[in-house]
């Protein structure tokens, strides 16, 4: 994991359950409409819902702006798979 003062600042706000803004993401490994699967210094964070889109991402700025009917947010310590080049040469 990332040195903790090398980790970009991470803020996660959600508006009524109808909107998200999340700062410090890094990747978004994957999107439907009822899971958004983004990566951050802290770890995957996983969005579950209803009618999710991804409003915005800005990768320079590491800001992610959502909508939808937001029914969970949740962390985990998972790193995106490597590629097969990526495992060999690790």
């Amino acid at each position: 994991m990332a040195d903790e003062f090398s980790r970009k600042k991470h803020t996660l706000f959600v508006a009524n359950r109808e909107s998200a803004e999340i700062s410090g993401v890094t990747d978004v490994d994957s999107f439907n409409e009822e899971e958004i699967r983004a990566q951050s210094d802290f770890g995957e964070l996983i969005i579950k819902g209803e009618a999710l889109q991804v409003e915005s991402l800005d990768i320079e700025t590491g800001v992610l702006n959502i909508s939808g009917k937001i029914t969970a947010a949740v962390y985990t310590d998972k790193k995106p798979a490597k590629s097969l080049f990526g495992r060999l040469f690790s």
